[in-house]
């Protein structure tokens, strides 16, 4: 075997222990879970945005932006439920490039996975202790979820990961909303098996045990858009895209039926200023048509401190090192406008 077996690495058990979560910021989680859950089984209408940087680069940063939303939330909180993102784990297509927080705690260091686990631990306690808010993370690794399963109240599956046996079994197993999206290819069939599998029953090997799921009813779909064969990217999102969707799922048996659409990403084009229009257009097409106001439950936007992004190493407070997010001020008139058009 080609490895070399570095050290052995604490359990989550011990982690907890080490840094356990407040009893208030238990009852905010306990409290977050239920309005969020109440979005994706048809009892609330309101919007659910999971917003914040492409990846969680630095504590500081996040921290300052994640207590800006909660200033914001309070402003819209008749129309929407904010989620922030906090994506500790960065899927790279190539297997190069910054890696996320779990690898790289400091991005101008070496990789260190035990202070990297520390680290996003601690950086979610302060989010759900100082703002109330538990966050969303990208599962990237199935088997790291129950490092933060406490603290979370959203998880997204992604593109590459969406087709994996133990991504889908995992999050049969979580009993908050996962969100599976689209392959990079854009096979709709993909991502609606994987809702299938997330949503049923299942005996596995989850962290060296043999576990039995429950399924998770709150399993859904997240359009992100996608490349053809030639390199090309293409939006998912228009009202054709969201008809066909609900159609999908008419079919299916799932429970349920529900959509986050992706703003940025393919649907953008990576064109980060996009997401403003394509958030407005989404919940436009929601205006004309109940089944895809019924099916639409919220968006996902990437977004930051200030615009664009930077190459690591620059140093910008508050600015994304991997896929570039609208800014603040850009941020607040969205969100703003968002609570206004679904009022």
């Amino acid at each position: 075997m080609n490895m070399i077996f570095k050290r052995k690495l604490l359990i989550p058990k011990e982690i907890k222990e080490m840094y356990p979560i407040s009893a208030e910021g238990a009852l905010a989680k306990r409290n977050n879970d239920t309005e969020i859950a109440a979005i994706f089984t048809g009892h609330s209408d309101k919007l659910l945005l999971v917003i914040g940087p492409c990846s969680a680069d630095r504590e500081d940063a996040v921290i300052e932006y994640i207590s800006r939303l909660r200033s914001l939330q309070e402003r819209v909180k008749e129309q929407i439920v904010v989620v922030p993102r906090i994506y500790t784990n960065k899927p790279r297509t190539t297997g190069t490039g910054y890696k996320g927080m779990l690898h790289q705690p400091n991005p101008q260091a070496g990789e260190d996975m035990l202070r990297g686990l520390i680290s996003i631990r601690k950086m979610h306690m302060r989010a759900i202790n100082e703002t109330g808010f538990s966050c969303a993370d990208e599962m990237l690794y199935p088997e790291n979820h129950r490092f933060l399963d406490d603290l979370l109240s959203y998880v997204a599956v992604g593109a590459r990961s969406v087709e994996d046996q133990q991504h889908r079994l995992t999050a049969s197993g979580l009993d908050i909303p996962v969100g599976m999206k689209n392959p990079t290819g854009g096979d709709l069939s993909v991502m609606m098996n994987a809702l299938r599998a997330a949503q049923s029953a299942h005996t596995f090997i989850y962290r060296n045990w043999e576990v039995e799921s429950k399924g998770n009813p709150l399993a859904h779909a997240i359009l992100r858009g996608y490349v053809d064969a030639h390199g090309i990217s293409h939006p998912n999102y228009h009202f054709e895209d969201l008809s066909r969707l609900s159609d999908l799922y008419a079919g299916s048996g799932l429970e349920n039926p529900a959509v986050i659409v992706d703003t940025n990403h393919c649907n953008s084009g990576k064109r980060y200023l996009d997401q403003i229009r394509i958030a407005k257009e989404v919940l436009h097409c929601t205006r004309h048509s109940d089944d895809i106001r019924r099916l639409v439950k919220g968006l996902m936007i990437e977004s930051y401190l200030e615009d664009g992004c930077q190459k690591p190493g620059e140093g910008i407070y508050g600015k994304s090192i991997t896929d570039p997010c609208l800014g603040w001020e850009k941020t607040e008139r969205l969100v703003l406008d968002l609570a206004e058009l679904r009022a």
